[in-house]
């Protein structure tokens, strides 16, 4: 036998073992069935390529932890840097939320300490051109520090507007730090990142230390989008930095003023610390006095696919099954894990209102037939189906009961669910539900009501694409 025979037959042992290996650590997966199936599917069709997706994008990191995680190691560097008034914040006022939502409360306090915030002023915004001339008074008016970290940060004429601004704030002594995320961002040069570097402006890619470096890379995406402005205001939602956001599509922003920001410092913080980010040694500019604005209560939650549990995905279900009267959901993209999915089913069949709004057409044409195939079992249960016709509605938001509300950076997908790293706002308040619904129910009357008897009729040709997307909705 030469050489290359025994090289040849090595590698051919290697990679029937390899897949071997592979197919049990995906059939061994059981907490995503569909998600399985696609994978296997996948193997199936195209084996070598398949084998190298599913160890960049497939193979699952979240499992229970018995160690110290690097989030318990941020934790106590924190916690013994910041101000002991701070520290001393609890969750006193959990006693004043509707017991319907005890437990859902509960559940989103296990991921990163969320605790209940008091007495934050809400602005829900809802165009970008509002969003971008409230975001600008309040750079301009930074003393101390501003904290930047976005999904989208475009070389547009709104990108390259905000970043001037980032640059002379920075000249001027006030503390910027800025983490982009460096995937979704690749066509940007890296000259301008550096000219705002040269400005002073603290810039760092996103990573994270506790994933593999291609992992973390290409498929554990950061798409949170945070801005905090001297520990006293904070920015948070579906809004990117981009003249699509700017000009427009749809989309939804939060703007909070008081304890509700150090939820998103203490999140913008853990990124910067896991992306090679020194804290600063005296934390309590950072987490400043803070005035009661409202009776508003909200816990600020992260998610990130390193976690022990999908904590988001856990919460909607939560929500949904403590629904009494209505549930009202805006998303770009409407593929919910069968779980979520089974939730809004039962919920509708039982006889609550349950409507989701979606644009008329995605901003990316593949996920259009991925979530049609979502439509007819959904409608077959009385969810209610609206497509937005005015403009791509790019929302997060949920609105249940006159009381729940929530709005962030996550989708109703797998990805955003599990894979992405989000942050949402969870709010327990009548007046700030009662606008969320007053939003969502002025944007119905730019949608079109999708009916079950209309949708049974779609060409033969559509339904086979749609079945086939959705096979693969869970890798999307």
């Amino acid at each position: 036998m030469t050489t290359a025979s025994v090289i040849a037959w090595v590698f051919s042992v290697g990679y029937i073992v390899l897949i071997i290996i592979t197919f049990y650590l995906v059939l061994t997966d059981t907490k995503n069935p569909s998600k399985t199936l696609a994978w296997l599917l996948l193997l199936f069709i195209l084996p070598g390529i398949g084998l190298v997706l599913y160890y960049i994008f497939g193979y699952d990191p979240r499992r229970p932890q018995k160690k110290p995680t690097e989030y318990d190691i941020y934790k106590d560097e924190l916690f013994n840097k910041m101000p002991e008034e701070i520290k001393l914040i609890q969750n006193i006022h959990k006693n004043k939320i509707n017991p319907n939502f005890n437990n859902l409360v509960e559940l989103l306090e296990h991921s990163n300490d969320s605790r209940v915030f008091y007495g934050s002023e809400i602005e829900i915004i809802t165009t970008g051109q509002r969003k971008f001339e409230a975001l600008i008074e309040d750079l301009e008016n930074a003393s101390h520090h501003i904290h930047f970290e976005y999904f989208y940060f475009r070389k547009d004429k709104t990108g390259k507007k905000i970043r001037e601004i980032l640059m002379r704030k920075a000249s001027e002594g006030v503390k910027v730090r800025f983490v982009y995320e460096n995937i979704a961002n690749i066509d940007i040069n890296p000259r301008f990142y550096y000219k705002m570097k040269k400005a002073g402006v603290e810039v760092l890619p996103f990573s994270k230390s506790s994933l593999s470096l291609i992992r973390r890379s290409l498929n554990y995406r950061d798409h949170r989008k945070i801005v905090v402005i001297d520990g006293k205001i904070g920015y948070t939602g579906g809004m990117n930095i981009g003249d699509e956001y700017a000009f427009d599509w749809r989309d939804t922003h939060l703007r909070i003023r008081g304890e509700g920001v150090f939820g998103l410092q203490y999140n913008f913080f853990h990124v910067w610390y896991e992306s090679a980010g020194k804290l600063p040694e005296d934390l309590e500019p950072y987490f400043p006095e803070y005035k009661i604005y409202s009776e508003n209560l909200m816990q600020v939650v992260p998610e990130a696919p390193n976690s022990p549990w999908p904590y988001m995905l856990l919460a909607s279900v939560n929500i949904v099954i403590s629904a009494v009267n209505y549930i009202y959901i805006q998303t770009p993209y409407y593929m919910p894990s069968d779980s979520l999915l089974q939730a809004l089913k039962s919920a509708a069949l039982s006889g609550i209102d349950v409507r989701i709004m979606v644009s008329r057409k995605a901003d990316i044409f593949f996920m259009d037939p991925a979530i049609h195939s979502y439509y007819e079992e959904s409608l077959l249960a009385g969810i209610k189906i609206y497509e937005y016709l005015d403009t791509f509605i790019h929302a997060k938001t949920m609105v249940v009961d006159d009381y729940v509300s929530v709005i962030g950076t996550s989708n109703m997908d797998l990805r955003s669910l599990e894979l992405s790293f989000e942050i949402n706002s969870y709010m327990y308040d009548p007046v700030i539900a009662k606008h969320n619904y007053d939003i969502f129910m002025r944007d119905l009357e730019k949608c079109r009501e999708v009916k079950l008897e209309e949708w049974l009729k779609r060409p033969w040709w559509k339904k086979i694409i749609q079945s086939i997307m959705r096979l693969f909705s869970p890798l999307l």
